[in-house]
């Protein structure tokens, strides 16, 4: 598959927005965030749909996934940020022009939920997007400065990434060592998982897989990893990266649990691929920006992870 790498995003350009997935409980958050794109300087054009509600869903299928077809067939549209994540993108993937997506590769930008969207262009496409910060979830407020520099460098620049740092830089935690080299796919775990055995899961043979989750159980991290095992992943794969998972603990102090970490150590510690743990991915506020399809060196025996690569041409 040929893999493609959208034009990098200058000032002046316009970004789309739109609502893939849930609408956001205050709407106003939504003005919140194109005030910040509009005063960094960029133009802004907003999906039709955006602001409809149906159920937990930004509108229907046929009007979210209209929106979404509209943004890449609009030729003076450079980028397509999402609104936010919730649930809904994994209802449109039978319902989209893929050849549409092939033809006019752009900028795509989300995370949690969106993430389905990622790895279904990914799979049919071979686009590389962007899990990067939303327009009411991470823009709407005052957004980190160290998830906002390193977003508009990973999709304005076209020089390479180089390393990948935690801020204040913390370190990654080491769980198997190595070095393994791949392209990076995967991103939140629970979207991963409702992929698998579908046409839309990317095939993830030699590369880097990177997970992340938030307001998890235990036991649910647990059988989603082991869904993964069964499915022999860890088999086809040439390392690991462990984003942050938030919040998933068991709530009911009564009910015996193992802890996440255990989880994690059970899975992936004895593992014959490196392992990274820790790395600033996520539901957080300080989140660094991972462009999926892009070639990854993960060297576990000493402590970096490298993009040697720009995020976009």
């Amino acid at each position: 598959m040929r893999i493609i790498k959208p034009k990098k995003l200058e000032k002046g350009d316009v970004i789309g927005i739109i609502s893939p997935a849930s609408s956001p409980d205050d709407l106003s958050k939504i003005n919140k965030g194109v005030n910040y794109l509009e005063k960094i300087g960029y133009r802004v054009e907003i999906g039709a749909n955006v602001g409809k509600v149906e159920g937990y869903l930004a509108g229907n299928d046929h009007q979210r996934v209209d929106d979404l077809h509209s943004m890449f067939a609009n030729k003076k549209v450079k980028a397509i940020f999402s609104i936010r994540g919730g649930y809904g993108s994994g209802r449109l993937l039978d319902k989209i022009d893929y050849k549409l997506i092939k033809n006019n590769p752009k900028i795509f930008v989300g995370y949690s939920d969106i993430n389905a969207l990622q790895m279904a262009f990914f799979a049919k496409c071979g686009l590389i997007t962007y899990a990067g910060p939303m327009v009411a979830v991470d823009f709407h407020e005052e957004i980190s400065s160290f998830t906002e520099e390193i977003f508009w460098e990973t999709i304005t620049s076209n020089t390479k990434i180089g390393k990948l740092k935690n801020p204040n830089n913390q370190k990654f935690y080491v769980l198997t060592k190595g070095r393994g080299e791949g392209r990076i796919l995967g991103g939140n775990l629970s979207l991963l998982v409702s992929l698998l055995g579908t046409q839309y899961f990317p095939n993830f043979k030699n590369s880097i897989l990177m997970l992340e989750d938030i307001n998890e159980a235990p036991y649910r991290i647990d059988r989603m990893f082991n869904q993964l095992r069964l499915a022999k992943l860890f088999k086809e794969i040439k390392g690991i990266i462990l984003g942050r998972f938030v919040d998933c603990v068991e709530s009911d102090p009564s009910k015996k649990s193992f802890t996440l970490n255990e989880i994690v150590a059970d899975y992936f510690q004895h593992l014959k691929i490196p392992v990274a743990y820790n790395v600033k991915h996520g539901h957080i506020k300080d989140s660094i920006t991972i462009p999926f399809g892009v070639r990854v060196v993960l060297n576990a025996s000493r402590h970096f992870i490298e993009i040697p690569e720009s995020g976009v041409s």
